[in-house]
């Protein structure tokens, strides 16, 4: 079996990222391997910091049989207006299920926030994943260079009330 299709292999939680995971949670995206080659610069110099972890809804994925509850993944939920800005797979973790759980999450955060759609701009090698986990495509944000010199599609997440 593919490690890209397994599932879980142990008990994962999901809690409220706090400040003191705010250099981890930069580890975790400047060494993303999304990130390598071309894209690398994107996230050179990129932090998570204390002020956007208390800003923004942001949350961890955790390894609970891990010894210091490591870090597996995060994404980060901005309610105004909607966007999922942040999603990361730990490069070791990828194919397990963490992604997609981390999703299901921030969806039960939006419903609960009242919100119906939550936008996603895509990292290019990203698009397929948001495809598979639900998002419909709704166009292409333009590159902006010098900070992002490339073309990346956009998604939207659409929130059904429960």
């Amino acid at each position: 079996m593919s490690s890209r299709t397994s599932s879980i292999s142990q008990p994962i939680t999901i809690r409220r990222a706090v400040a003191r995971d705010a250099k981890r949670l930069t580890r975790l995206v400047r060494g993303s391997g999304a990130y390598e080659g071309k894209y690398a610069a994107a996230v050179a110099g990129y932090r998570v910091g204390p002020d956007y972890i208390e800003a923004h809804r942001a949350f961890v994925a955790v390894g609970a049989g891990e010894h210091g509850g490591r870090v597996l993944g995060f994404y980060s939920l901005v309610l105004a207006p909607p966007e999922l800005d942040l999603l990361f797979v730990a490069d070791e973790a990828q194919g397990r299920g963490i992604g997609r759980l981390l999703v299901a999450h921030m969806q039960s955060e939006a419903r609960a926030a009242g919100l119906d759609r939550v936008k996603v701009v895509s990292h290019l090698p990203a698009a397929d994943f948001y495809h598979r986990v639900g998002a419909v495509r709704t166009g292409t944000v333009l590159a902006n260079p010098p900070a992002v010199p490339w073309d990346r599609p956009s998604f939207e997440f659409r929130i059904p009330s429960e």
